[in-house]
């Protein structure tokens, strides 16, 4: 049986859901019009993060970076600020569009994320708060 295919994001990066363009987002951001007309800015849920921004090994900065070094360490990097379930506002013009399995995806680096929008979702509260009023 062959595995399952599996979209890995790699470095710095995050793999997002695009939301809808519109004035207000369904987190209740509002963007300028300015933003909307010109689609400068676009909001959508993170799906995927890479492992973030690689650091250099310390021990390869020596002397004489032709010696093989007897350890092997890990791989060490800068965490991501950025986690799978965030609502994400970035500027649109850094994402790069995708398609994987039929549906559309876009590609940001986390530099171009402006603010990150953490915790419950909108919707579920809203579902949540009118099954209370009953």
């Amino acid at each position: 049986m062959p595995k399952p295919k599996k979209l890995i994001v790699v470095g710095d990066r995050v793999l997002i859901v695009p939301g809808e363009g519109e004035e207000r987002t369904n987190v209740g951001l509002y963007l300028p019009p300015t933003a909307v007309d010109h689609q400068a800015v676009q909001g959508g849920r993170i799906v995927a993060t890479g492992p973030g921004t690689p650091l250099p090994d310390p021990g390869s900065l020596d002397d004489e970076p032709w010696k093989i070094h007897a350890t092997a360490s890990a791989s060490r990097f800068v965490p991501m600020q950025a986690r799978i379930g965030d609502y994400a506002l970035f500027f649109r013009k850094a994402a790069v569009e995708i398609t994987y399995e039929g549906d559309k995806y876009l590609v940001v680096p986390q530099a171009a994320i402006l603010v990150l929008v953490r915790g419950p979702d909108p919707l579920e509260e809203l579902i949540e708060s009118s099954g209370d009023a009953s």
